[in-house]
């Protein structure tokens, strides 16, 4: 699988990241066994993106994530893990963590975070929990409410630690434009993810991160681009964007799917590769909670998409004329 390169850090990821959001329960319970076949089926794929996060099933994630990485050479793949949420222990604590998404015991509590202290803190309980020496990427993790504390204290202290070779490369991660475009353009990371904002159902990261991310040589990793479910599958009780779908978004990908199809391709093929099109952009993300979902997601994004089915996207009103496109043969 191709690899490219984050902004100047020099840090590599193959075109396709493995999200392990769902390893961890996102939703409905995973076994330790599912969620280690998930990443060996991802590895064995030619995935050697992984991305994770201390709120992701409370740091299961970063601990099915370690465990299933323990064996492999360290060099060959990428890691990136988030800070701005610490865990605070709950002894005692009964019932499980659905109301943040997770179906795990609610063993601690979340606690907002942006101080250079809880940086490094976070940077330091991350890495215990995968086992791992050394991040690759880290990211700031949904700083939305927090842009103070995240500029004016987190951010130095991501980039301190990359002076300091202690991380390769910094960057933020959020479902959000307008303040990954200001991190682009204030600060010196190398890369942001953004989640859901540059898909088949939603372009609005053409407005000004990924055109601010080309012009100054920057890397933004597409997360989110199936909308949480619903270009993966599009029917009634999909979800977008973490919520039950509305009407119209459903019948838009709907008609979406049949064009696809026409053209021999299913819409998470074209959903998966749609984001590469743009020169800013490094990789995409997807989850997988089982060893299947992550062959398949291997699968799609290796299937040919003919220009063909762009132009009718276009022509049916279903995807702006300015929204680039993967040029023809251009497969991982």
């Amino acid at each position: 699988m191709r690899r490219r390169l984050l902004g100047a850090a020099g840090v590599p990821v193959t075109e396709l990241g493995l999200g392990t959001a769902a390893i961890a329960g996102l939703y409905t319970p995973v076994s330790e066994e599912a969620a280690h076949a998930a990443v060996q089926a991802a590895w064995d794929a030619g995935v050697r993106y992984f991305d994770t996060a201390p709120h992701y099933g409370l740091g299961e994630s970063e601990r099915r994530l370690g465990a299933a990485l323990a064996n492999r050479p360290r060099a060959a793949c990428t890691v990136s893990t988030k800070v701005g949420r610490l865990l605070e222990p709950r002894p005692g604590a009964t019932g499980d963590d659905l109301a943040n998404g997770f179906a795990v015991p609610a063993t601690h509590r979340r606690v907002w975070d942006f101080s250079a202290d809880g940086v490094r803190r976070s940077l330091e309980e991350s890495l215990r929990r995968l086992g791992l020496d050394r991040i690759d990427l880290v990211l700031l993790h949904d700083p939305d409410d927090h842009a103070g504390q995240a500029f004016g204290e987190a951010y130095p202290a991501l980039e301190r630690m990359r002076a300091e070779g202690t991380v390769g490369a910094i960057g933020a991660g959020m479902n959000q434009t307008r303040m990954l475009t200001r991190f682009l353009r204030d600060t010196d990371v190398d890369a942001v993810l953004c989640a859901g904002r540059y898909t088949l159902l939603d372009q609005s990261a053409l407005d000004e991160l990924l055109p601010e991310a080309a012009a100054r040589g920057k890397s933004v990793i597409m997360g989110g681009v199936y909308n949480s479910g619903l270009l993966a599958s599009p029917r009634p009780d999909a979800r977008f964007d973490y919520a039950r779908v509305p009407g119209p978004l459903l019948d838009r990908a709907l008609a979406m799917q049949a064009v696809t199809e026409r053209h021999g391709v299913p819409l998470r093929a074209a959903a998966l590769r749609f984001p590469l099109g743009h020169p800013a952009v490094a990789a995409v993300l997807t989850g997988a909670r089982s060893a299947d979902e992550a062959r398949d997601a291997a699968d799609m994004l290796r299937r040919p998409v003919p220009a063909a089915l762009w132009d009718e996207l276009r022509e049916q009103g279903l995807l702006p004329e300015g929204a680039p496109v993967p040029a023809p043969g251009d497969q991982p």
